[in-house]
């Protein structure tokens, strides 16, 4: 847990009830994802539940009871549930594909919003957010615990100390040798209507943000990229049903031009013939750093990182062990309680979409670098 949020949560469990002022909280989506953002807040004093939306006819209603919670007002239309409840924030917790329109629809009605990733499908969706996320002046932050992570945070310090030198080359990326997320019942991680976007947007989001926040995200140039859907249209691989209804990409790959002369080599899985991808190596021209790679990409690291350089003619490495854990209040409480304490100070948000809007303009290249078989330019729009 950062310093920032580890004191405010000392400042709320010291306080008596009275003195606490209660962010009234609605979430919109109430699936898989929603959980840990409900498990969280329900830890928070000075966060009250007091609605929720879902689509489908009955799932709000069963989630809250779930948690046992009374008097949670239920909605099947997310724009009913903001027009009628005063509400200070919300968790989008949605379908990739109606990330843009739940957004705009709640900073335009001022409530603040704490978006799940991926951040949009499209580049053009993410820009249409930030303006109005511009225009209405609240707070907008995106869905990256691993950003907490104390060995994320670790790779930053290493970079940014100077450590490394000049950094010219990273290559990075992971994911998973079988872990396609669709069953008989669930198929909207999958389909082309409600996800947009497989691997890329899934977890390749959270791999590239390791790397360009350490970077301080530089702005990306060109890309070249490269995606296919052969597990996921495999029968043999997921099954007949899921199969019928894959409609994204379960890999990735990018190479990718950013500003400073830095190489990004990128790739992403949900299904692949090998261990993984590969370690993420970050070279520079002081020292390289090895972070091990994770069975399936989670948002921590494989084990202890290295750091390797030449000392007095030397080869030499030094080993960062992991750092400890704290199981109270993991990366996703530091998430939510970061977003919530930003909304109380009046910002900035932990997780900008100023940052994030890079990162979907990289998964949008590639997406559409392979399209159409050619490098791209990539250009974001001022906001």
């Amino acid at each position: 847990m950062s310093d920032v949020v580890l004191s405010n949560y000392t400042e709320l469990a010291n306080a008596k009830p009275a003195e606490v002022k209660k962010f009234r909280v609605g979430i919109i989506g109430t699936g898989g994802i929603a959980h840990p953002h409900l498990e969280n807040y329900l830890k928070m004093p000075d966060v009250e539940i007091v609605c929720g939306a879902d689509l489908v006819p009955g799932k709000a209603k069963a989630f809250f009871e779930e948690f046992k919670l009374d008097g949670v007002r239920c909605y099947t239309d997310y724009k009913k549930m903001i027009d009628n409840e005063n509400l200070d924030a919300v968790s989008i917790c949605t379908y990739n594909c109606t990330h843009k329109e739940c957004t705009i629809y709640a900073l335009e009605h001022g409530v603040n919003v704490l978006l799940e990733k991926p951040f949009t499908v499209t580049l053009e969706e993410a820009v249409e957010i930030c303006k109005v996320e511009k225009a209405t002046g609240k707070i907008l932050s995106i869905g990256f615990q691993p950003r907490f992570d104390p060995d994320m945070q670790m790779i930053k310090k290493i970079v940014e100390s100077g450590e490394l030198g000049k950094i010219y080359y990273i290559q990075t990326g992971g994911g998973r040798r079988r872990g396609i997320p669709c069953s008989n019942s669930k198929t909207t991680f999958i389909e082309k209507d409600t996800a947009g976007i497989g691997a890329l947007g899934d977890i390749g989001c959270y791999s590239l943000d390791m790397v360009l926040n350490a970077l301080g995200y530089p702005k990306p140039l060109t890309v070249t990229g490269y995606v296919s859907d052969y597990f996921g249209k495999d029968p043999e691989t997921i099954g007949e049903y899921c199969a019928s209804k894959f409609g994204v990409d379960d890999f990735g790959a990018g190479f990718i031009r950013l500003e400073g002369g830095i190489i990004l080599d990128f790739r992403i899985s949900w299904a692949i013939n090998i261990d993984t991808p590969g370690d993420t190596l970050i070279l520079g021209t002081k020292g390289g750093l090895r972070i091990p790679s994770t069975n399936c990409w989670n948002g921590t690291v494989g084990g202890p990182m290295k750091i390797y350089k030449q000392t007095a003619g030397n080869s030499t490495e030094t080993v960062i062990p992991l750092a400890p854990r704290n199981p109270g209040h993991n990366n996703f409480y530091c998430k939510v309680r970061s977003f919530l304490d930003a909304i109380k100070t009046g910002g900035p948000a932990p997780v900008p979409s100023s940052q994030i809007i890079i990162n979907q303009a990289i998964i949008d290249g590639i997406k559409k670098s392979s399209d159409i078989g050619e490098e791209i330019k990539i250009e974001i729009p001022e906001i």
